[in-house]
């Protein structure tokens, strides 16, 4: 507790008075618990205001728990506790597999969290957004992705991620890499990468497929850097220039982000872990002209307390438009954090809140006289 808040609350009136504001800065810095409920409580608690003479102070949930209160269903007390306990044993669970050659069992993570395997399952999916496999999983590609450019061959690069049968491996491969691993090691060699840079109205736009699918599509100031990024995210793969089947895609895609809502119908080529992949696929759900929060693309996938890998993974999107994490804002609406400029939000945002308000405006002609029918 600060000084300055100790002196704020030092005397039981001060505290009183917190109470009957429901001061929320008051939180953290005293319990309060009422004689005739049995509970104990938040000064910011919005429950019915107890009587003065039934109201006792504690300094900590520990003293109001000694002196024989439970936490209030209400204001949940114990929760920010509860919370912080439940993410300490998560991170110590993630730390343990990142650590472990062979990942270990959904046994020994609960055992060591002290959780029956059932719970901790839950709990950890709760606060990843993925299950302890899924999360081991994702560690291992981002080893063999790491290990691969430099590995005296693409054997030890798996198995030293922790793959014990190659089969289970190149069974993985495609989806965790986007390419063979031979492929992946030689920097993206032997691959090969149709590109094209277009303008739109906002600014340049890089497009770019493999054989599966688009793979790229960027927006910036100068083409030079888009195909730089390129560049630098297949250092070794073979970069074609547009024909004119691909110059038809990339009509395509420019006419997609002028206007979203004709749809895209291109097959994309998506790359990323199973926690990347539910999150693009719940904003590809988003229509256009609305907007969802973070938190509410955590709830839709299943994972509430993931706030902070769903931001992860819209940052991680390389299909601007295409998985459009544009329609992702803070809880408050406010615009932020897009990977090619929050202005370029802003404006895509505010194309497709108009196109939205004319479609919904009557037609001349449609309005309804008052009273009649």
């Amino acid at each position: 507790m600060s000084h300055s808040a100790n002196s704020r609350y030092a005397s039981d009136d001060a505290k009183w008075a917190a109470v009957a504001a429901r001061d929320k800065q008051a939180d953290g810095e005293f319990f309060y618990s009422v004689r005739t409920t049995g509970v104990y409580c938040r000064p910011s608690c919005g429950a019915r205001l107890a009587r003065r003479e039934n109201v006792a102070f504690h300094a900590d949930m520990a003293a109001a728990e000694r002196a024989g209160f439970r936490p209030c269903k209400r204001c949940k007390p114990d929760e920010g506790a509860q919370g912080a306990r439940h993410a300490a044993l998560v991170t110590a669970a993630c730390r343990r597999i990142e650590a472990a050659d062979v990942p270990p069992t959904l046994e020994t993570l609960a055992n060591e969290a002290g959780l029956s395997p059932h719970y901790f399952h839950r709990l950890f999916r709760a606060v990843t957004g993925v299950t302890p496999r899924a999360y081991a999983n994702a560690r291992r590609a981002e080893r063999v992705r790491d290990a691969l450019p430099a590995a005296s061959s693409v054997t030890s690069a798996y198995y030293d991620a922790g793959f014990n049968s190659n089969g289970r491996f190149y069974a993985k491969s495609d989806a965790l890499l986007g390419m063979k691993p031979a492929a992946f090691r030689a920097g993206g060699k032997a691959e090969s990468i149709r590109f094209a840079v277009a303008q739109c109205s906002l600014g340049a736009l890089l497009v770019a497929a493999t054989s599966r699918g688009l793979c790229a599509i960027s927006l910036g100031d100068d083409p030079d850097t888009l195909v730089r990024e390129l560049q630098d995210r297949f250092p070794q793969a073979e970069l074609v220039g547009a024909d004119t089947g691909f110059e038809r895609w990339v009509a395509q895609v420019v006419g997609f982000v002028e206007s979203p809502r004709i749809g895209l119908s291109l097959p994309l080529d998506v790359r990323g872990t199973a926690f990347q992949q539910r999150v693009w696929q719940a904003l590809r759900d988003v229509p256009a002209g609305e907007t969802a929060s973070y938190a509410q693309i955590a709830e839709r996938i299943g994972a509430p307390r993931a706030v902070r890998a769903v931001a992860q993974a819209c940052a991680s999107n390389t299909l601007a438009v295409a998985i459009p994490c544009h329609r992702i804002v803070r809880n408050d609406g406010a615009v932020s954090g897009y990977r090619w400029g929050v202005e370029r939000k802003r404006a895509l945002l505010s194309q497709e809140r108009e196109a939205q308000e004319a479609r919904e405006a009557p037609a001349p002609g449609d309005t309804v006289t008052k009273g009649k029918r």
